[in-house]
């Protein structure tokens, strides 16, 4: 029998095994030709937590909004957590989950007392870098505070009042005694104010209110002004919630005209205020800066052990006159 014959009846006798082996040479070759043009997916350079304040205020969508944007664009994670409403206790209870979980670094709100300075300083005796934004923790081993000057908050309101008056005002001031504020912030906004118009010797401020109970008692506040104090024309309100309760009460009293009103923060009803003139302007941070700096201070701790204690995000100023331009940014 010719080797030709051989040849020819051990492949029919073995055809099926040579097919398997041609099979999965094949599919070998191509498994490795595939996996020269896929790209294991990059891992996160850091995993981060930020802890914000709330889950429902606008600001705090719009930081978090900052945060995600920095995160992707350098390549990190940042897990958030916050109470649905403002809740002190759950604020802290989120920022010792972040230090029991060793993160590479974390950004949170800081709310006054000693317990949120007692925490950051245990983060950074694990050796977690942490970076206040909003409200600062002056006295605690955070690396930085993102913000803004609360004096030149004050001074921008004041700016304010000063154009919407023309220099001539009797004017009510209403702060908040809200002890999750940061105290030493809300003094720095009312001397900014107060700084600004003593050069006006026909604006003065006749009493500064401090509001207890939220949205009601800032519309006490007004209602007693209304009732009590008719040379009073022009109001500062000093937080969100004091600015929706003046207006609310200047509505329900059919006093729009009445009052000056300067305010603080960019909520739908207070927009909504400017754009009918109960509200002549406010003054606010620059949300979406706070969070997307916040993420590169965090990176340049870790990456340059260096950063600046305090990163200014600057002041925004709404108006009727800049209003329109200001919502389609931020659609």
């Amino acid at each position: 029998m010719s080797r030709i014959s051989k040849l020819y009846q051990f492949i029919n006798k073995h055809i099926i095994i040579i097919l398997i082996v041609l099979i999965s040479v094949n599919s070998a070759f191509l498994y490795l030709y595939q996996r020269e043009d896929v790209k294991e997916p990059d891992k996160p350079l850091y995993h981060f937590y930020f802890v914000g304040q709330n889950l429902v205020d606008p600001f705090w969508k719009e930081i978090l909004r900052g945060v995600q944007d920095a995160a992707t664009e350098y390549g990190v994670v940042v897990e958030h957590n916050a109470p649905r409403f403002n809740n002190h206790h759950e604020e802290l209870r989120y920022l010792d989950i972040a230090i029991t979980s060793r993160v590479d670094g974390i950004i949170t709100h800081a709310s006054t007392g000693a317990e949120v300075t007692s925490l950051i300083n245990r983060g950074y005796a694990k050796g977690i870098p942490i970076v206040t934004i909003e409200n600062d923790s002056k006295n605690s081993n955070r690396s930085a505070f993102v913000g803004t000057n609360s004096f030149v908050l004050g001074k921008e309101a004041a700016q304010l009042m000063i154009q919407a008056t023309e220099g001539v005002a009797n004017i009510a001031i209403i702060v908040s005694s809200n002890l999750e504020l940061d105290t030493a912030s809300q003094n720095l906004k009312l001397n900014g104010f107060l700084t600004t118009i003593k050069d006006f010797p026909e604006m003065k401020v006749s009493q500064v209110f401090t509001s207890q109970m939220g949205i009601l008692s800032a519309e006490e506040i007004t209602q007693s002004i209304i009732n009590n104090h008719p040379d009073i024309d022009a109001i500062f309100t000093a937080t969100v919630v004091d600015t929706l309760g003046t207006s609310q009460l200047i509505v329900d009293g059919n006093k729009i005209g009445d009052f000056t009103l300067i305010g603080y923060g960019d909520s739908e009803n207070i927009l909504r205020d400017i754009s009918m003139g109960i509200i002549y302007g406010t003054v606010m941070s620059e949300p979406y800066e706070m969070g997307y700096e916040s993420v590169k201070a965090l990176i340049n701790v870790k990456e340059n052990n260096n950063v600046s204690t305090f990163i200014e995000t600057g002041v925004k100023v709404i108006t009727m006159e800049n209003l329109h331009e200001y919502q389609q940014e931020n659609d």
